[in-house]
């Protein structure tokens, strides 16, 4: 019997009180406080944030819990741009959006950092269960940073991937991985590259005994990458079925995929708030024009990052989502 699991991939838009304190604070621009080692005024807005996001969560009923990622003013660029080792530079735009993040520039070896680990940390203690923890996939976040150190595309992929792997051995028990990979669809990788991302997917999954989730969104993958990262020992590879649905159901009717799938189906970006039943019923519609419909897990989701939205449809969004996962199956109309 398929398991079907509420969950989003994080990255969480911030609470409207914690906007109007944040900007209250002299200096706080986006990209500009976040360096590891904010003040005391700061963490705590971002600590009591993080916990109205993991209350919210809860009421809404997600199967899955995600810390928020509140403090990512960087976005998937984050766990570099607070790293030691990295300078943070020039402001660059966020794929092909109007949000922006400060350029990490890699000028020595990535070592351990335990940022994301010790957020995971104040998120386990503020659930019961359930925790989902979210990381850039090293393709994504290699992309997304530049490279003065290591001197090869090959043995920076590695790098990154090393560095997401040391993280991940320092988190709190946690369910699920969810690992980020638009730059797979975005910028996808050239032959033999795109072996090498699967590769240091690999690397980072190995890391953790959590059911790992490997998300491209912003379209479809290509062929060939998308058959490579079949060949990473991951759980489920997840499927953007707001940006691109035709693409993304033949990758499924053509190659198959993993045990487990999670599908992108309300939209992380847009405000208008889906209904459960519709979400449902995308479900059912993919699964219509599969030639293999059983699936362990399916991960309800939005297709891309949440931070868009403005709050109270976020919130709306997540209900929506979280009721979604319990309906029985339904035929389309």
């Amino acid at each position: 019997m398929t398991d079907y699991v509420s969950t989003t991939p994080g990255l969480f838009p911030l609470p409207d009180w914690a906007k109007d304190d944040l900007s209250d604070r002299k200096g706080h621009q986006k990209g500009d406080l976040i360096s590891g080692d904010e003040g005391e005024e700061i963490t705590a807005v971002y600590e009591d944030a993080r916990e109205d996001v993991i209350d919210l969560q809860r009421e809404a009923g997600l199967d899955r819990v995600v810390e928020g990622q509140l403090r990512w003013d960087d976005m998937l660029a984050h766990p570099l741009a607070v790293h030691d080792a990295v300078e943070t530079r020039g402001i660059v735009r966020y794929y092909d959006n109007n949000n922006f993040y400060r350029e990490p520039v890699v000028t020595d070896d990535l070592g351990f950092s335990g940022d994301v680990a010790g957020e995971l940390e104040s998120a386990a203690d503020l659930t019961d269960g359930g925790l989902q923890a979210v990381l850039p996939g090293p393709y994504s976040l290699s992309d997304l940073a530049t490279d003065e150190h290591y001197g090869d595309d090959a043995a920076f992929l590695a790098a990154v991937a090393d560095f997401l792997a040391g993280e991940v051995e320092a988190f709190p028990d946690h369910e699920t991985l969810f690992l980020l990979e638009p730059s797979l669809v975005e910028t996808p990788p050239d032959d033999g590259a795109d072996e090498r991302a699967s590769e240091a997917i690999d690397a980072v999954a190995a890391a953790t005994d959590a059911d790992v989730v490997v998300q491209p969104y912003w379209g479809a993958l290509d062929e060939k990458v998308h058959a490579h990262l079949l060949d990473a020992d991951v759980d489920a590879v997840g499927y953007d079925f707001v940006a691109d649905h035709e693409a993304n159901r033949y990758l499924l009717q053509e190659y198959g995929t993993k045990g487990d799938v999670a599908l992108g189906l309300a939209d992380g970006q847009n405000t208008l708030v889906e209904e459960p039943e519709a979400i449902r019923e995308r479900a059912d519609w993919v699964f219509e024009h599969l030639p293999v419909t059983e699936f362990d897990t399916v991960y309800l989701t939005t297709n891309t990052e949440t931070f868009y939205l403005p709050y109270g449809k976020f919130e709306e969004k997540l209900a929506a989502l979280a009721e979604a996962a319990t309906l029985p199956e339904v035929t389309p109309a």
